[in-house]
């Protein structure tokens, strides 16, 4: 067929969050360009957007920037500012890109959202909500239908990536995925993202919320930055106590107050489940309303708590894993996640009588749209509180504009480059995981990125070798092995620190398992835009299947020091 490169089926993706930007160093009197960050334009792929929320108030802006080719084409009843620049939606039935949604309100407001002062959930998170870079332009792109269980068509999507290019938008931010990973050749948002790469733009999309275990990521490819979610320095908590005394602390957002009030549990006999059935008792899955009513429901995991409270349970307390008790979330009613000693101890607790007092980020959000996406929550909020890393891949795209407005002529690669090498370690990983394996780079630190000192820079020809199963030029070196290796890794930096200058090479091993050595261990430069090559080499020998090493290559001047993750995981044969 004339004009068609390829035909592929088109795959259901799914959506996937104000403190967190002081958490990462952005602070509100940060170094700014205002005249290069006004210029700027954030395209959001996601679901609708509610556009007169404060978040994307157009005071003091300046007329829409010239390069801008796109249109306001977002339907009846939406219009258009100085602040959301354009708008598209796609899909069959659509007739607006606005909705009462709050997914893409919540995460353009984080990339890109004005300052707004004294904004709260219910007094959580008070304090002034903001976006990484407010003065930046934001275009809307609709490609999910309405909530649909949040699936959005691959066919949309890959549609929108085009419209948002040829706009001419200089980042995409993309908060969902596929369920599982798939081939990039079939694969809509690494389709899209490679041709905005060709343009100059770089796309940050959400990692997934599936992990942290192995092959969790549901976006892999080079040429975008894959975002995970990471706690930051803050929590919401609530406790528990018993009529015994006894008190547990878990993390809630909850703004029910018990006023000391004793309220009896609901458990184990409480569940009315058919026999023979998949639905398990402990998990909550089938519900005797005539048990719960007027009850707090005991739930083996956060998904039973929607037909708990839709049988007139008061609040729950869940057991929730390690991973996921890092994050609350808005509830219609009053919950609390624990860990598991915690809600065991709850369960085997003989007197059922309880007293309840009184990765979370503050954004924009639709005041038609439920805060907690239960159709029994009637509150009507402006800004909310959400976790994953729907939330966290916005972030990044700020970041990346923020990066841009002081290099606008780096390449994708150059950008995603400094973002990577110049993080932070994240604490309290998971050991088992063998550190960066589980949360990649580190923790994004948008001062530093600007100042990398080397970058490592890929071209379009280098991706399209990769897809011919040729190395890559990439800052961070994820090797497959087999029981017995010694592999050699070719890597280029380019200088874009100081005219002169001589880097180090550093080790850090995490394991005494593997050798690993750098060739030459100095690198000098005499001018800007200099490029240097090095060899890494890894001898080792990884005894079990899937085990994995990691270890960390940081080259430094004394002034920029340049990380890069060094991940070794043997395949089973």
């Amino acid at each position: 067929m004339k004009g068609v490169i390829s035909v592929f089926p088109s795959e259901e993706f799914h959506i996937q969050t104000t403190r967190s930007w002081d958490f990462l160093g952005l602070r509100q009197s940060i170094k700014r360009d205002q005249i290069i960050e006004t210029d700027l334009v954030i395209g959001v792929i996601d679901i609708r957007i509610w556009p007169e929320s404060e978040s994307f108030n157009d005071k003091g802006l300046g007329p829409i920037p010239k390069k801008w080719r796109g249109v306001c084409a977002g339907g009846g009843n939406f219009s258009c500012n100085n602040k959301i620049i354009g708008a598209r939606f796609y899909g069959d039935g659509d007739v607006s890109a606005r909705y009462s949604f709050g997914h893409r309100t919540h995460t353009a407001s984080t990339a890109g959202g004005r300052e707004v002062e004294d904004v709260s959930f219910y007094g959580f998170a008070k304090g002034t909500a903001r976006g990484g870079v407010p003065s930046s332009r934001i275009a809307a792109y609709k490609i999910c239908g309405d909530i649909d269980n949040g699936r959005c068509s691959g066919d949309a999507i890959l549609a929108a990536f085009d419209d948002a290019i040829s706009d001419g938008v200089d980042v995409i931010t993309v908060s969902l995925g596929p369920e599982h990973a798939s081939d990039f050749l079939n694969d809509p948002i690494a389709i899209g993202s490679f041709h905005a790469m060709e343009k100059g733009i770089l796309t940050t999309q959400a990692a997934g919320n599936f992990g942290p275990i192995p092959s969790s990521v549901c976006s892999g490819a080079p040429w975008l930055v894959s975002v995970a979610a990471t706690s930051i320095d803050r929590q919401f908590i609530d406790k528990v106590i018993l009529g015994n005394g006894k008190t547990f602390v878990g993390k809630s957002i909850n703004i029910t107050p018990s006023n000391g009030k004793k309220i009896p549990i609901a458990v184990r006999n409480a569940q009315a489940c058919l026999a023979g059935g998949n639905a398990s008792p402990e998990m909550c899955d089938c519900i005797d309303e005539n048990m719960v009513k007027g009850k707090l429901v005991l739930c083996g995991s956060r998904n039973g708590k929607d037909l708990a409270y839709a049988n007139g349970a008061i609040g729950s307390i869940h057991n929730v894993t390690k991973s996921q008790l890092g994050a609350s979330f808005v509830t219609p009613r009053p919950s609390l996640n624990l860990k598991t000693n915690d809600f065991v101890h709850i369960q085997s607790y003989t007197n059922s009588n309880i007293s309840v007092p009184g990765v979370e980020i503050l954004a924009a959000y639709s005041p038609l749209a439920s805060p907690s996406y239960d159709i029994i929550d009637k509150r009507q909020v402006k800004y909310t509180i959400n976790s994953g890393t729907s939330t966290s891949c916005p972030h990044v795209a700020g970041v990346v504009a923020y990066v841009k407005s002081f290099h606008p002529d780096w390449s994708p690669a150059a950008i995603k480059s400094a973002i990577m090498t110049t993080t932070k370690p994240v604490k309290g990983h998971y050991d088992d995981l063998a550190g960066e394996f589980a949360y990649g780079s580190g923790n994004i630190n948008p001062q530093q990125a600007i100042h990398p000192g080397l970058v490592y820079d890929i071209t379009k020809q280098d991706y399209v070798q990769m897809l011919c199963d040729y190395d890559i030029n990439y800052p961070a070196m994820v090797i497959p092995v087999h029981k017995h290796f010694n592999v050699k890794i070719h890597r280029t930096v380019t200088n874009v620190g100081f005219l002169n200058s001589t880097y180090k090479t550093t080790l850090i091993h995490h394991n005494s398992k593997i050798k690993i050595s750098v060739e030459p261990k100095l690198l000098s430069f005499k001018s800007l835009h200099e490029k240097k090559s090095f060899v890494v080499t890894v001898i080792g020998e990884a005894k079990s299947n899937h085990t994995v090493f990691s270890s960390s290559l940081i080259w430094s001047d004394g002034t920029y020091n340049v990380k890069s993750p060094i991940i070794v995981q043997r395949l089973s044969r």
